[in-house]
């Protein structure tokens, strides 16, 4: 579903990732854990098209999409859910969400009426936002303003989710409640490619996960093979 082949990118005369690959297979959740400074985040941009990288290949369902500016290929079917968070603060909630589903619903007449099914579950999904639906943005706590960037990337229906860490800066009763909507997504088969901090959490719900050091994948496996590998231990699960 995503291909990531010998990716480089970076920003200006330094290069951050320096030859990335990775696969997420249709239906998994992939992790991708490493140290700040890593190239992580550039990873997720690079894909997305925030960033435009210098050389490689990113294939989305098969076709190759790097370079192309972020809005093609969110229609083609990627959403990316950034590091923090990125909200709009001005609009409301119901709005910021709308918005997620603008790439892919009419522009104007039947927008609102063919985006209910979609607000419907996200309120499901995080009935806080519900309770919010008027409430401008910016003023919703750290762990709304998350549950917010989740919902307008399901908004999109997306055939590739990307989550770049999702429980910064979060307290850990709101971390496990956003851990257990992940697992919920990946429950209902949506392909998600995850960067965590939290390199435990990351991995008691990914199907596979590589490692970044230094722009690249240093080690790749699947979760419990990372467990074992006394490197990763060391550096991530002591």
């Amino acid at each position: 579903m995503l291909q990531v082949e010998d990716l480089h990118a970076g920003y200006g005369a330094s290069e951050v990732l320096t030859g990335t690959t990775l696969t997420v297979k249709q239906g998994t959740l992939v992790a991708l854990i490493g140290a700040n400074g890593a190239g992580k985040t550039t990873t997720m941009r690079a894909i997305s098209g925030g960033l435009k990288p210098s050389r490689g290949k990113v294939r989305l369902n098969g076709q190759e999409v790097q370079g192309l500016d972020a809005s093609r290929i969110a229609r083609l079917g990627l959403a990316h859910s950034p590091e923090g968070r990125k909200v709009f603060g001005p609009l409301s909630v119901e709005d910021n969400l709308l918005l997620g589903a603008y790439s892919r619903l009419p522009r104007f007449f039947g927008f609102q009426t063919r985006a209910q099914a979609d607000l419907d579950r996200v309120y499901e999904l995080f009935p806080k936002l519900k309770e919010r639906t008027k409430q401008a943005a910016g003023t919703l706590s750290g762990g709304e303003q998350q549950m917010l960037a989740i919902g307008r990337a399901l908004m999109a229906r997306p055939k590739v989710m990307l989550l770049d860490e999702p429980s910064m800066g979060l307290a850990p009763v709101i971390v496990q409640e956003v851990f257990r909507t992940i697992r919920r997504l990946k429950e209902e088969g949506i392909t998600l490619l995850l960067v965590e901090q939290f390199a435990k959490s990351a991995l008691e719900v990914a199907d596979y996960a590589y490692v970044m050091e230094r722009g690249r994948i240093a080690v790749e496996g699947t979760p419990a093979e990372l467990a074992r590998n006394e490197r990763v231990i060391a550096a991530y699960l002591g």
